[in-house]
């Protein structure tokens, strides 16, 4: 089944679809992981967009329910070189294009994936739709243009959690005041802006005890269950169009060790008084190398965001830069000089890619 993926800009793209008929909306982005294409399509932080793999085969391990990272499919869409549909992989409960078609996300292959990310590099991320439906170039290429974009949009209420819950071994159970959540040493409220799970996975097997709130939570609310720790998960989109969030963390420095990831390390960047900015497009992969400063060691580290902390607005007698991303030097990690805050841009938790920075959650667990 022939589909077109046409940006705003006028750029068109052809394809054919491995999952049947659609159409979708979205920021296109790619992705420079070899493997972990179905963490990919489950990380919230996607919402919004349309992933492009680099990798040219996708689809060959198939997919599994304990490689899950939310509760369903996230990506607008997924574009690929090559589809293969028959998995080889004794995990695999499904293939990779009836899992898309099941949950009614367009799947596209047969694309010139090189030739859109080199444009994608050159031009930046743009908005974009991929159709089934509609083969008429110039119809689609005005739909993209009319399609909303990222900026200043909450995407965040869109993938967070709706009730309370506590993460077990087994998974989310719902329920409130660590009730419901595994026995651990530590009590930590994670705050979901579209969180992965495993985050959760690796806070739990250290010991803690989690309880996964929603973005809406007060600060009030949050130390009313008196944790040891906040966690500040990944999300979707643009900090700065999430409203309440940032007032809320304010409010919680000082009071308990924060630990922010992504889009929480961006909305503590917000909350140290400093601002954020669009990247041309984004850091999303598994092989981004980042510099601890005050170790000197480098990281190879899994990425997948488009906006980044403005190093420059962040008050240096206040705030402390402490990694940062060897490819074009932007900031990849702070912590507060005077509260026990700290995050870093991108992903510890892997899922997928290395585990180069797994000690971040040490550092937590240190500092609670």
């Amino acid at each position: 089944m022939k589909a077109l993926i046409a940006l705003e800009d006028g750029t068109i793209f052809e394809g054919e679809s491995f999952t049947g008929p659609g159409e979708a909306y979205g920021e296109i982005v790619f992705n420079t992981s070899m493997t972990g294409y179905q963490e990919v399509i489950t990380d919230p932080s996607y919402k919004g967009q349309i992933v492009t793999m680099t990798y040219p085969l996708i689809g060959n391990y198939g997919v599994t329910p304990v490689d899950m990272e939310s509760a369903k499919i996230q990506v607008e869409a997924f574009l690929v070189r090559e589809y293969h549909d028959i998995p080889s992989n004794f995990r695999a409960t499904s293939s990779l294009g009836d899992f898309l078609s099941r949950q009614g996300v367009l799947g596209v292959q047969g694309i010139d994936t090189r030739a859109l990310t080199r444009h994608v590099r050159i031009a930046g991320a743009k908005k974009g739709v991929v159709s089934t439906l509609d083969l008429d170039p110039s119809s689609l290429m005005q739909k993209a243009k009319n399609s909303p974009g990222i900026m200043g949009r909450d995407l965040v209420r869109e993938v967070t959690c709706q009730v309370p819950y506590g993460w077990t071994e087994a998974g989310p159970i719902p329920g409130g005041g660590f009730s419901t959540a595994a026995p651990g040493r530590h009590k930590v409220v994670a705050l979901d802006y579209g969180l992965k799970y495993n985050q959760l996975r690796i806070l739990v097997r250290m010991g803690c005890s989690v309880q996964v709130m929603p973005a809406s939570t007060s600060a009030d609310q949050i130390l009313n269950l008196d944790p040891d720790g906040i966690f500040l998960s990944n999300g979707p989109g643009d900090p700065a169009g999430v409203p309440g969030v940032v007032e809320t963390i304010r409010s919680l420095l000082g009071e308990r060790p924060i630990f922010g990831i992504c889009l929480g390390h961006q909305m503590l960047g917000l909350a140290f008084g400093g601002s954020t900015y669009k990247l041309k497009f984004g850091h999303r992969g598994g092989n981004q190398p980042v510099k601890d400063l005050q170790t000197g060691r480098i990281e190879i580290t899994s990425q997948n965001h488009g906006f980044c902390v403005d190093l420059q607005t962040l008050d240096p007698d206040e705030v402390e830069l402490t990694h940062i991303n060897l490819n074009d030097k932007s900031l990849e990690g702070m912590r507060h000089r005077r509260f026990p805050a700290f995050s870093v841009q991108y992903h510890p938790e892997s899922a997928p890619g290395p585990h180069d920075s797994r000690y971040l959650f040490d550092r937590f667990i240190a500092m609670m």
